[in-house]
């Protein structure tokens, strides 16, 4: 289902396809997570509508063969670009396991002039049907994962918000809390910035 296929309207669409990946913490399997939808599963995000459903699919490490696969819906562009109708887009861009089944999930997005929004959050992956089997996501025929707002990157002092693409857990903080530390790509334009910001995570009871 992941081989490009535009002619026939099928397939993962250009510079959209596997951006995330996450093991679990046993170590056997990984989840990888698609930027957008599918060609056939729904549109790509707009800053009206939220785009089609992701596919993220587990791998077993051992055998190298899939054994599930959830839908996940990122939200409509939060940011409306400068200039109508120049670039703007809204994807998944990294997930992160909290544990054997819940999991972090960032939306990155971008609109021309006004910049980039960060908006991390939690999904429970079990609560969403299997869609491996289904050929093409539509509504009725699957149910999407649930989502929870962590955090919106917007409020969380930083001097500026970039291509954030990568997430992981760093040392456990002296109060037993996890840090969360994330990282942006500056796609080497020298108007964008690596940045390595590092949080304390509070995971709910």
């Amino acid at each position: 289902m992941f081989n490009p296929d535009p002619a026939q309207h099928r397939g993962p669409r250009d510079n959209l396809t596997f951006e995330g990946i996450a093991l679990t913490p046993d170590g056997r399997s990984a989840w990888l997570s698609m930027e957008n939808a599918l060609i056939q599963d729904g549109p790509v995000p707009t800053t009206g509508a939220p785009g089609g459903p992701c596919r993220f699919t587990q791998i077993d490490l051992e055998t190298g063969q899939t054994t599930r696969q959830i839908a996940y819906v990122p939200d409509a562009i939060p940011l409306r670009p400068l200039i109508p109708g120049s670039y703007a887009d809204n994807g998944v861009s990294e997930v992160l396991m909290l544990d054997a089944h819940r999991m972090l999930v960032l939306e990155r997005a971008y609109a021309t002039g006004a910049g980039n929004s960060l908006r991390l959050y939690e999904i429970d992956t079990r609560a969403a049907s299997d869609v491996l089997g289904i050929d093409t996501l539509a509504p009725g025929n699957h149910q999407p994962v649930a989502k929870t707002l962590v955090a919106d990157f917007a409020a969380l002092g930083l001097s500026r918000l970039d291509n954030t693409e990568g997430m992981c857990w760093g040392p456990p903080l002296p109060n037993g809390n996890r840090m969360l530390v994330v990282v942006s790509d500056d796609n080497f334009n020298p108007l964008q910035v690596t940045q390595f910001a590092a949080f304390e995570y509070i995971d709910r009871p």
